[in-house]
């Protein structure tokens, strides 16, 4: 489902999000009723094809915290390489890494078995696979 601008405003704001125009363009561009995997580097050259002015630091700031406030998953495939994934359902991923790209797996495809018994007092929040190819 595409959002329009009072949508956005209303979905930072549910998630306390301060509603910038900048998180407001950021977040324009992400959720758009499209699963996608992005990188700071992906969403600067989306705001830029849009005329969006941004530094890589505000659009890292507002990717990490979206993340924090759930609204993205964060995905490390390497150190200092991660993507953002706008899917918030449970599933694992594809690494492409020939051509930088995540794809998804769904979750009923993979069977985990065998994990390591837990510290006292904890639990699995949960369990993500990158396949690397």
């Amino acid at each position: 489902m595409k959002h329009d601008i009072a949508d956005i405003k209303n979905l930072l704001n549910r998630h306390d999000i301060r509603p910038t125009q900048i998180r407001k363009a950021i977040a324009g561009l992400l959720f758009d009723g499209l699963d996608k995997h992005v990188t700071v580097d992906d969403v600067i050259e989306m705001a830029r094809g849009r005329q969006i002015k941004t530094s890589v630091a505000s659009v890292y700031n507002t990717l990490n915290q979206f993340a924090a406030s759930g609204l993205l998953r964060r995905v490390s495939v390497e150190q200092g390489r991660a993507f953002f994934d706008t899917n918030l359902s449970a599933h694992h991923h594809f690494y492409f890494e020939d051509e930088e790209r995540l794809e998804d797996i769904p979750v009923d495809a993979i069977n985990i078995q065998g994990l390591p018994k837990l510290p006292k007092g904890r639990r699995i929040k949960s369990v993500d696979v990158t396949i690397r190819i």
